[in-house]
């Protein structure tokens, strides 16, 4: 079974903005808003054109032992340009503000929370916001623009939402998303479009931002 192309264009930005409202508003539990997510998001893929995660950019047969290492090195290289660079001009743009990271105080000095946490930033952070921003937003904005640019206008756009989606950490969050987004973005696509890359970058961006609130430099 296969869409008319409109109709086609039009549930997939359905989706994604549900997807957004329903990680935010939905009062689901941690994983649950997800889970829910990507079987929609599967669903409309087989009923609509027939295709699978494969069309997402992701396969489990495209891992390759070279995205993790790559994903680390990434990662760290991303830190110290955030931390020595980054962090000191948003210091002088937005001197006042701060990004709220209240809602991981739980995790400071306890080591069961912190490795939770971990857990969860692999599973939420690495796979799901891949796999939602970097993946079906991006491939299903690229539908939509199609032409000459329409990569480029899908990796502004589908980023641009990627930070929106950061909204409640304070603005400097929401623009330290925006270039991490990007980042992610641009690994992904160095490497043949392979989500795996995107998935370890974010991964391990976020366990050393994690580790740092455990040890209480943040």
């Amino acid at each position: 079974m296969t869409m008319y192309p409109v109709f086609q264009k039009t549930i997939s930005l359905i989706i994604i903005t549900a997807g957004f409202l329903l990680m935010h508003y939905g009062g689901l539990p941690m994983l649950v808003a997800p889970v829910i997510i990507i079987a929609g998001i599967y669903m409309f893929l087989l009923f609509s054109s027939n295709e699978n995660f494969n069309a997402l950019l992701f396969s489990f047969k495209r891992f390759e032992f070279k995205a993790v290492w790559m994903g680390a090195i990434a990662a760290v290289s991303f830190a110290l340009f955030i931390q020595f660079l980054w962090d000191p001009f948003m210091g002088i743009i937005l001197p006042g503000e701060a990004i709220d990271l209240s809602a991981f105080d739980f995790i400071k000095g306890n080591e069961y929370n912190y490795a939770f946490m971990l857990l969860m930033s692999l599973l939420l952070g690495g796979f799901f916001e891949e796999l939602f921003f970097h993946g079906f937003t991006f491939t299903s904005l690229e539908k939509i623009f199609k032409g000459k640019y329409a990569m480029v206008f899908s990796l502004i756009l589908s980023n641009i939402i990627f930070s929106l989606y950061h909204y409640q950490m304070g603005i400097k969050e929401v623009l330290l998303a925006m270039i991490a987004g990007i980042a992610y973005h641009l690994l992904i696509l160095r490497f043949n479009r392979n989500l795996w890359y995107g998935i370890f970058f974010h991964t391990f961006f976020d366990w050393i931002g994690l580790t740092q609130i455990y040890m209480g430099n943040k």
